[in-house]
């Protein structure tokens, strides 16, 4: 996998060897996707093209002692409090600014993890802003597993001196260069590279399980969640990211999510920790197309996981029994293109889904950008009616329509292709 290049490495290399890029570059995206990976390759192709490259993950204890390693990364969380603090930050930036009047290209440094240090926005920022008083050619690239407005919580000092390059769970033709996986078993494994289990031997699949549950969703509530912004209920945290997942495909209403809820909470609460998990590139929450926005957001939410595993992991079942289970399949399936389109959609693109007033006809998912409107229909088997997107065509004659699945657009030909680009084909 290491060999393989996703296109976040070559888009990074531009932005660093451009002479008129000078701001910050955080590479923001879920866990477990590869912006470690796409940095350390990035490096090697700056060091080949002149600049030299230093790259610093500060959930590693070993920093503070006196002989710093060149490139350092191990998991050490008990001590994580004791060595990841600014004045560990301040001497490695010294450093590096000696380092990049030495080079003849300038210097690259990689933070890794960077958040974990106390008001570390502030210290970057002042930091940053002598570098480019003083004329230092030290390029800075910040790495961080959540949205970067998670990531500077109510700090606005980095406010115009960064760029975002947003890498994303991995999609179908990916995973299927480096793995060879089929459609069928991306939807039900998704798209964590490191997770793939390969041959179906009883002891990598609960690998897989337990690779998923805990070392994913785990972290992602306890490091990129509860302690990057005030969560007053973490329990109730917890609990949603235990119960969305089973209902991906489904619209619900605030109240019963709420009635599922052993913690205490209201629909204000519950809908501000669904934004968390979804900055954190995990459930996506859907609300009912409108042509007036604000309407959409009081109509009941359909959630989405934004990769499959975080829905088929827990479930219990195996490849085989979740395909032979109908309705739990189709929501598989359902779930992966929802996933799809969420993840690949540009910051212009809305997903919604679409039910008519009295409920009788509902479309899987609506795609809008400025004038255009897509209405898209999951089909997991055959002869399956499509009479939601007749009256969705009818309610918006413009729209255009598709179906994902037999009788309609393979899968493995929607998973090629972005939403956007799917918008400007059809």
């Amino acid at each position: 996998m290491y060999s393989f290049h996703r296109q976040h490495v070559n888009r990074l290399i531009e932005l660093i060897s451009s002479s008129s890029h000078m701001r910050i570059t955080a590479i923001i995206g879920p866990r477990q996707v590869g912006k470690t990976t796409i940095a350390l390759q990035a490096r090697q192709k700056l060091m080949e093209l002149g600049f030299t490259c230093r790259y610093v993950s500060f959930d590693d204890p070993r920093l503070n002692t006196p002989d710093w390693p060149r490139d350092a990364h191990i998991f050490d969380t008990a001590q994580i409090e004791q060595f990841a603090n600014p004045k560990t930050l301040i001497d490695i930036w010294e450093n590096a600014r000696e380092a990049s009047l030495k080079s003849p290209r300038g210097h690259v440094l990689f933070l890794d993890e960077a958040q974990i240090i106390p008001y570390w926005s502030n210290y970057i920022k002042g930091l940053w802003d002598r570098d480019r008083r003083e004329g230092y050619p030290l390029h800075v690239v910040i790495l961080g597993s959540a949205a970067w407005r998670m990531l500077v919580s109510r700090s606005e000092s980095l406010a115009g001196r960064f760029d975002q390059l947003s890498v994303m769970h991995w999609s179908l033709p990916e995973m299927t260069k480096v793995f060879g996986l089929t459609p069928e078993q991306f939807m039900f494994y998704g798209g964590y590279p490191a997770s793939w289990p390969g041959e179906s031997e009883k002891s990598r699949f609960d690998y897989w399980r337990e690779y998923i549950t805990k070392t994913i969703v785990g972290s992602v509530i306890g490091r990129d969640i509860v302690s990057l912004t005030q969560i007053k209920k973490p329990a109730l945290m917890r609990q949603l990211i235990d119960i969305t997942p089973r209902y991906s495909g489904r619209i619900m209403a605030y109240n019963k999510l709420l009635g599922l809820l052993q913690d205490k909470g209201n629909a204000t609460t519950v809908r501000r920790y669904l934004e968390l998990l979804s900055d954190a590139g995990l459930i996506a929450t859907l609300f009912r197309y409108t042509p007036t926005p604000y309407l959409g957001m009081t109509s009941r939410p359909k959630f989405n996981v934004l990769n499959t595993a975080l829905m088929t992991a827990p479930s219990g079942y195996s490849f085989k029994e979740a395909q032979g289970d109908r309705p739990f399949w189709g929501r598989v399936v359902e779930s992966a293109v929802g996933a799809h389109l969420c993840n690949t959609r540009n910051t212009a693109t809305r997903i919604h889904y679409w039910r008519d007033k009295d409920g009788a006809h509902e479309v899987d998912f609506v795609v809008s950008r400025g004038p255009h409107l897509l209405g898209v229909e999951v089909k997991s088997r055959k002869k399956q009616a499509h009479r939601g997107l007749d009256a969705f065509k009818d309610r918006f004659p413009h729209a255009k329509t598709m179906i994902v699945g037999p009788n309609g657009f393979p899968f493995n030909e929607f998973f090629s292709l972005t939403t956007d680009e799917w918008i400007e084909y059809l």
